[in-house]
């Protein structure tokens, strides 16, 4: 049996002609160039939410931008035990086959899963009742020693501190990588750490020599 529509499919599908009219009809010369192939200089490791897409925020074409998006825009560890690693292999793609110049860790202010990591809420939850995201977020945890000690486990500060680190615990496990490290070392490749303020909608950037976020110029 068919699908019923819905509310949220009639709203998808009008962005959809919307998209037909205005984004792909009048560029079909730029769609056909991209049919042969991508070629993005830059990777963006971002967060699933729904209010922080780095295409707006760094206003982008497809095509420019090779986006990865997962709760608390978290890096694991370079592991090679079994396994499904969607992240690492979207990085292997990246920086081995698509040769992308720089690497951008994008964190953002109010993070479900940066003030999951901070308060161990969802902690021993079953899968499917939180278990998920609490093995995910786990790759926090050693960030949040610090962020606790200092800031506790609640309230806007802590959870902004929580999430700068998380963008730094990411940066960090990409260093892991062999030929991540190997390519930074050589100056093939470059690093950042990137914080998207929804409240204010400003960008900041990490000063690594300082370990300090700063508004981008």
């Amino acid at each position: 049996m068919a699908n019923a529509t819905s509310p949220e499919l009639d709203q998808l599908l009008a962005g959809y002609r919307r998209f037909r009219d205005h984004g792909w009809t009048p560029h079909r010369e730029r769609w056909e160039r991209l049919r042969e192939g991508q070629e993005p200089k830059v990777m963006i490791i971002a967060c699933s939410d729904s209010r922080v897409d780095p295409a707006q925020v760094f206003d982008t074409d497809p095509g420019e931008m090779f986006v990865v998006r997962n709760v608390a825009a978290m890096v694991p560890p370079f592991e090679t035990s079994p396994g499904h690693h969607g992240v690492s292999a979207a990085l292997e793609f990246a920086v081995q086959v698509l040769k992308v110049k720089e690497v951008v860790v994008m964190g953002h202010g109010m993070c479900g899963g940066c003030r999951a990591a901070l308060t161990q809420e969802m902690a021993g939850a079953a899968r499917g009742a939180g278990g998920f995201v609490a093995d995910w977020i786990s790759l926090l945890d050693e960030a949040r020693k610090p962020v606790v000690e200092e800031h506790g486990t609640s309230g806007r500060t802590a959870e902004r501190a929580m999430e700068l680190a998380g963008v730094k615990a990411s940066l960090a496990n990409l260093r892991t990588f062999p030929w991540v490290k190997e390519k930074e070392d050589a100056g093939d490749l470059t690093l950042r750490g990137a914080f998207f303020a929804i409240s204010d909608g400003i960008l900041h950037l990490l000063n690594e020599e300082t370990g300090t976020f700063a508004p981008a110029a």
